[in-house]
């Protein structure tokens, strides 16, 4: 039975806004939490960057629920070592209920250093020798690493879980499913494309399989078409438009073209509960085992009331 849970989006809310949904979630029965870990929003109406180590830290205290990032991207912005350290206090903060999400990043988030952007498959290298490391930190013991991409020096980590915290990686299409499989504790994606999940499965012994959705509950469909519009347009970009483009601004200009219906045709807008329930069903039906909900916009007392008394009893 899929287990559902809650994301929390770090481009939409601040980290006293996402403490304040996380005790609402746990509150309606959601059993999870996603949080995304970005450093720029996708489009400046989204407003927000917080973080998400910081926001974790208070998460830990608020809420008692498994917490994913999703994802973090552990190779050009935030040296793999300092990621391993980071996650392993979330693990110790939250009772070993953290997990990893991973994932080879986009160039809005990991220019601002000024690092070259690397190629896919540089991208799909660096998060494969980046886990190696994290991996070998989390055994607790000094080590020196020396790889194609980082150097670690006669490091140890000594703030740690008793367990190793699972590291989950992302994927959008074959090559980055099968790394998954291969180097992942688990897997996550955003479409319910049971193509990939069942790629997965069968390469990596039918590990974990997360995904999460958004969705904008509002009185009307018009109203919900609007704001997920105004907040979430860049969801209708296709092809490589989502890792390429450096700033908010030009996913701006890239979205302009986008209208509200276009928008609509893939988040389910609106107080439609059918609607709300047939899209969480492709993604249980295309096998995934937890699935995480983001509500867009305002409306979240009625969001997590509609999807604890109607969406989540018909998924069951």
């Amino acid at each position: 039975m899929v287990s559902i849970g809650y994301f929390l989006s770090s481009e939409e809310f601040g980290p006293k806004e996402l403490v304040r949904q996380a005790k609402m979630a746990q509150d309606a029965g959601f059993e999870r939490l996603w949080i995304s870990d970005h450093f720029h929003p996708w489009l400046d109406d989204q407003g927000s960057s917080p973080f998400v180590w910081s926001v974790i830290g208070a998460l830990s205290e608020a809420v008692s629920l498994p917490i994913t990032t999703a994802v973090t991207c552990p190779t050009v912005r935030i040296h793999p070592a300092i990621v391993a350290q980071a996650a392993a206090t979330a693990a110790v903060q939250t009772d070993g209920r953290f997990t990893l999400g991973v994932g080879s990043g986009e160039i809005l988030n990991e220019h601002i250093l000024g690092d070259p952007w690397p190629s896919p498959g540089q991208r799909l290298a660096m998060l494969e020798e980046s886990v190696e490391v994290i991996r070998k930190l989390f055994g607790g013991t000094e080590i020196s690493f020396h790889g194609e991409f980082y150097e670690v020096s006669e490091a140890r980590l000594y703030t740690l879980p008793e367990e190793q915290v699972p590291i989950y990686v992302s994927g959008f299409g074959p090559q980055a499913t099968d790394l998954a499989a291969r180097i992942g504790d688990g897997f996550i994606t955003v479409m319910p494309d049971a193509e990939l999940i069942s790629r997965f499965k069968e390469a990596s012994g039918g590990k974990t399989v997360q995904a999460g959705t958004k969705v904008c509950w509002a009185p009307t469909a018009e109203e919900g078409a609007k704001t997920a519009h105004r907040k979430w347009r860049n969801e209708a970009l296709t092809g490589q438009l989502t890792v390429t483009l450096p700033r908010p601004k030009d996913f701006e200009a890239a979205t302009e073209p986008i209208t509200p219906e276009a928008v609509a045709e893939q988040i389910p807008c609106g107080p439609d509960v059918d609607k709300h329930i047939q899209a969480a069903r492709e993604f249980v039906e295309a096998g995934v085992d937890e699935l995480y909900v983001q509500q867009i916009g305002s409306d979240h007392e009625e969001f997590f009331r509609v999807w604890s008394t109607e969406v989540i009893p018909a998924l069951r």
